[in-house]
Formats: C-alpha cells, sequence, structure tokens
C-alpha cells in the first residue's frame, strides 16, 4: 500500500438577537463531559487537515484523539501542535490497526478526492463512523458503495458540508422553510478562484476525478437545493477553457442551469480562472436573501429584504460542523443532512453537468 505522498508524487511530477442565537445553537450543545466527546482521527494531514484539528480546539462535543499520516515529520508536528499521543498516530501501512483504538470514535478522510472511496470502505470495515470530505467520491458508482458499506457495518457517514452548520447558512435555510420568502423563484450560485500551482493536485484527474465543479461548484450544487428545498428534474450545462494546457486533465470554468419541480430556476458557474467570484442569492415572492461571500471560510456576509443579516461570525466553521456532527452520532441531534445520501445526490448532479457538457449543452432530465 502506497502512502498519500508516494501516490501524489506518482501521479503529479449588529449585534446577535435571540434569534441569531437559538439558530447558531442548533449546530451544538453545551459542555458535555469528556465521555461524552465524539474522538475523532483525521486522515490525511494536508492544509485542510490543519483547518479542521485547529477548529476542534474550540469543539465541546468532538474531540481530535488521533491521526494517519504518510510523513513521519508530520506526525512529530502534530503531536506537538494538536496534543496527540503518538501512539495514536498511524501510517496508511498500518491504518488498519486504528481498528482496536478505544480513543478514537471516527475517522475524518481529508484526502484527495479519488481516494476517499477506499479509506470510507475500510474505516467502514473497523467500524468506526466516518466523516469524509467533499465531493464524497469521483462518481455515482462510488458514492452508493461508499453508503452500503457504512450501513452494513452499523456505522454513521458525513460529508464535510459545513455550510449546513453555518448560521448564515442556516438562517437561509429557516427563512425558506418558514415561508418568509414565499415561493423560491430564483437562485443565482457561483463560487471560484483562480488556481495557482500548475501541479497541484486538484488539477490532476486521477486523483481530483474533476475540476472546478468538483471542487467548488459543488457548494453551488448543494446551495441551490438547500435554497429550493428541491431537487433539479433537468441540468444544462457548458464549458469553457482559456488555458488548455493548464486544464488539460479537468475543467477550467462552467456554467449551468438546474431546473425544480416548483419552476424555480437555478443560475450556476464555477470557475479555476479568476478570483472574487463568490455569490449565493435566493429570490422568493416575498423576500430575499444574498450571501456574498456566501461558501468561503469567512466571514460570511449577508443582507435580506429586512436589512443586513448580524450572525455569529467567532467560531471557525470546522468548529460549528464537527460539533454539530458530534452531536448527531453522540445525542441523535439533527444532521442538517449532511449525511451520505446528501453527498450522493450532489455526485448525481455533478454527472449530470458533465453529460450536458459531453452532450454540447443538450438538456439532461433527472429522474
Amino acid at each position: 500500500m502506497k502512502s498519500r505522498r508516494d501516490f501524489l508524487r506518482q501521479v503529479s511530477a449588529s449585534t446577535l438577537t435571540l434569534a441569531s442565537v437559538a439558530v447558531a445553537a442548533e449546530a451544538a450543545t453545551n459542555s458535555p463531559p469528556a465521555s461524552k466527546q465524539l474522538r475523532v482521527a483525521l486522515v490525511g494531514l494536508g492544509s485542510y487537515a490543519e483547518r479542521v484539528a485547529t477548529a476542534m480546539k474550540s469543539c465541546t462535543l468532538a474531540k481530535l484523539t488521533g491521526a494517519v499520516t504518510g510523513t513521519p515529520a508530520k506526525a512529530d508536528k502534530w503531536a506537538k501542535d494538536f496534543g496527540l499521543n503518538k501512539a495514536n498516530i498511524y501510517s496508511y501501512q498500518n491504518f488498519e490497526d486504528l481498528k482496536n483504538n478505544p480513543d478514537i470514535d471516527a475517522v475524518y478522510i481529508t484526502l484527495p478526492n479519488s481516494m476517499h472511496h477506499e479509506y470510507v470502505l475500510r474505516a467502514a470495515k473497523m467500524g468506526k463512523h466516518v466523516i469524509c470530505e467533499k465531493p464524497m467520491s469521483v462518481s455515482v458508482k462510488q458514492a452508493q458503495e461508499m453508503i452500503a458499506a457504512c450501513k452494513a457495518a452499523g456505522v454513521k457517514l458525513y460529508v464535510g458540508y459545513r455550510m449546513h452548520f453555518e448560521p448564515y447558512t442556516r438562517e437561509l435555510i429557516r427563512m425558506r422553510q418558514t415561508g418568509e420568502l414565499g415561493k423560491i423563484m430564483h437562485v443565482n450560485a457561483y463560487f471560484g478562484f483562480k488556481s495557482g500551482d500548475p501541479n497541484q493536485w486538484r488539477l490532476k484527474k486521477a486523483l481530483a476525478g474533476g475540476g472546478a465543479l468538483m471542487d467548488v461548484g459543488i457548494y453551488c450544487i448543494n446551495a441551490a437545493r438547500y435554497a429550493t428545498g428541491e431537487e433539479p428534474v433537468w441540468i444544462s450545462a457548458e464549458e469553457s477553457k482559456t488555458d488548455p494546457v493548464k486544464f488539460k486533465e479537468v475543467d477550467e470554468t462552467i456554467t449551468w442551469q438546474m431546473g425544480f419541480p416548483s419552476g424555480a430556476i437555478a443560475a450556476c458557474a464555477t470557475t479555476y480562472n479568476f478570483n472574487n467570484f463568490e455569490r449565493l442569492y435566493v429570490v422568493g415572492e416575498k423576500g430575499f436573501v444574498e450571501l456574498s461571500p456566501a461558501y468561503g471560510y469567512g466571514p460570511i456576509k449577508g443582507r435580506t429584504h429586512k436589512g443586513e443579516m448580524s450572525w455569529d461570525t467567532s467560531k471557525m466553521h470546522q468548529t460549528w460542523q464537527m460539533d454539530g456532527m458530534a452531536n448527531a452520532i453522540l445525542n441523535g441531534g439533527p444532521d442538517f443532512n449532511a449525511t451520505g445520501e446528501e453527498g450522493l445526490r450532489d455526485m448525481k448532479i455533478i454527472e449530470a453537468i458533465y453529460q450536458s457538457i459531453a452532450a454540447n449543452g443538450k438538456k439532461i432530465k433527472l429522474v
């Protein structure tokens, strides 16, 4: 079994109101006794794993207790920086030894996209709950197998949809659910940035599975779904490339439309070619919500037909997320649809978008 590093080398040479407090509190509960904390090991110690680990220092329900890495130097650094017992730090070769470690209840997989499937299946077989970073897989088939494996093992499977636990996003969903926006008529969602290093794993199809769409376009797909509360029935998409050398293997810029059963339309776009491209605008018959920035690490900013939004931005998004997921696993609390099934729905849409592109923008109907 190659380490992640070996694999990569091989493939790539206003003040809070009482209402805001209530919404924010949905994603966490009061500090529990230590025995009620979800003990988590991070698998793949890249930059995002470090962000999650840092955020977990402020968690009450979730605690970082282990890690998996292919780089010995990282094991030493993480033991020091995050107070980990070195006995709880594993390599990819002895990953299965984690099975018998009572200090670890769940693993959070933050590896490149193409490796999610393998490590979710391996973790499920060990009887550990699994959190997998988005996109959950690189195909619908893989996502289905991941869900089936976790169900068979009797463990929970969540996808790293941190926005589902973030207060601004929770308020948007609440306004839609309570009818404050009226019937949703239109959604405009876009997210992207200028990709840097041409040798990064995100630009290698064997690791990433796709480009901007899988990396950040998935936020737009997911946002259109939670903004409408519906699943799309058709999709039409187009792709453009300004740098066919850098983006030889993956998509650079994609624009697409999604139609919903109610008649609402979502106009979406994603890119790896330019910055300052981040917005979610939801228009209903009675009002609107605009978030911009809408998906980044924060702070999120927003306004509605009632005025500027003001919510708690003191916590990192991953703190909300990890406490929320721990609450769901430990106490049966709300999971806010951050489940494997949610990830599967997004994967089906991603595949339909690529299918439409391959058919020169043909409208693809979804069952």
